[in-house]
């Protein structure tokens, strides 16, 4: 009996022919698949199509689109973005252009990767102004944060230039994505310039810039900036929210100020924010690197929620307590630092099932 497995193992197996450069086997496969009953769905032709864009051509991929509709398997955003790419691979700008207004009058909705790819083929034709039918600054920063998000930040970085060449005003939205990424990358000069420019261009300041600039300084290991940032927060009117106290307590405990970590805490549970959870994770694992072993354990077995990082760091500074009080420790105080660690490794394997 074929079921929800079996076209989800034909998927793998087509995806995987397909990376090979077996489109003849993949084709095989398909056929086989029909005459068992077992019919392509959406996934499995988008699959085809890319593999043809990359491997014969984008005319190819057009008779995949063709059979595709002919078996009642309606194109989704992925089809199109799959031949928008495969254009764009010939320099085919026609195609391009038309292929996105297909998809638009077809009623599937363009994502930021179909917006991306029709901007970078007008810049990298000399046509810029054909982009102002296509996304503004708004659409840019967000076509940005998605590749940061994935971890793409030269592509992202290329949006970046193509937003400067073309002129677009920065706003504090744009700013904080980029400076985010950068401090992401460990690239705190640059960020630090790009949030220099936000103060110069006169941008207020909103809760979201404010804990990207908190984070930036955090790294940096500046607290005495960021102590400034959360004061002009307070002066402005801007409530500090559980991201800025998470952003701050972690900063602290990377610059071992454990203490004014455990004040950061101890204010977020007076002020009734909600979650703590990654606040708490912090100054477990400060508290265990600065060996404070009781007080992070006692910390720990008052958490109400887990998980692989909490109990990880908790075996880690365990283990190091260890290796450094070993010496000093009784007999029956090392059996239980032993059951301890056997303990949370237990735990840890019921987190990940």
């Amino acid at each position: 009996m074929l079921c929800r497995s079996s076209t989800k193992l034909l998927n793998i197996c087509l995806a995987s022919l397909c990376r090979a450069h077996s489109l003849e086997k993949a084709e095989s496969v398909i056929a086989d698949s029909i005459r068992l009953g077992l019919l392509p769905n959406v996934v499995i032709y988008n699959t085809l199509i890319d593999a043809y864009c990359q491997l014969v051509g984008v005319d190819a991929a057009f008779c995949v689109l063709d059979r595709m509709r002919e078996a009642g398997i309606r194109p989704d955003v992925i089809s199109y973005n799959s031949l928008m790419a495969g254009a764009v691979k010939e320099g085919l700008l026609l195609h391009l252009e038309s292929l996105f207004d297909e998809m638009c009058q077809k009623g599937i909705n363009p994502d930021i990767w179909s917006f991306n790819t029709l901007m970078h083929c007008f810049f990298t034709s000399g046509k810029p102004d054909k982009a102002s039918n296509a996304p503004n600054a708004l659409t840019y920063t967000t076509v940005m944060k998605c590749c940061f998000r994935y971890k793409q930040f030269r592509l992202g970085f290329e949006v970046l230039l193509d937003m400067e060449r073309e002129g677009y005003t920065f706003d504090g939205y744009a700013y904080c994505t980029v400076i985010a990424a950068l401090v992401k990358e460990g690239r705190t000069k640059e960020a630090t310039d790009y949030m220099e420019r936000m103060m110069r261009s006169g941008i207020q300041l909103d809760i979201v810039s404010y804990n990207t600039l908190i984070n930036l300084y955090c790294r940096e290991g500046n607290l005495e900036v960021v102590s400034e940032l959360l004061c002009d927060m307070e002066k402005w009117g801007l409530e500090c929210d559980k991201y800025n106290h998470t952003i701050m307590i972690n900063g602290l405990c990377r610059s071992g100020d454990i203490k004014r970590a455990r004040e950061h805490l101890y204010s977020m549970n007076m002020k009734g924010f909600d979650s703590k959870f990654v606040a708490y994770n912090c100054v477990v694992d400060g508290l265990g690197k600065a060996d404070q072993i009781d007080h992070a354990m006692e910390m720990f077995k008052s958490m109400e929620r887990k998980d692989t990082f909490t109990y990880s760091s908790v075996i880690h500074n365990l283990c190091k307590a260890r290796r450094m009080l070993v010496g000093r420790w009784k007999s029956d105080e090392k059996i239980q630092l032993r059951a301890e660690v056997k303990q949370l490794w237990n735990k840890i394997g019921s987190v990940g099932e």
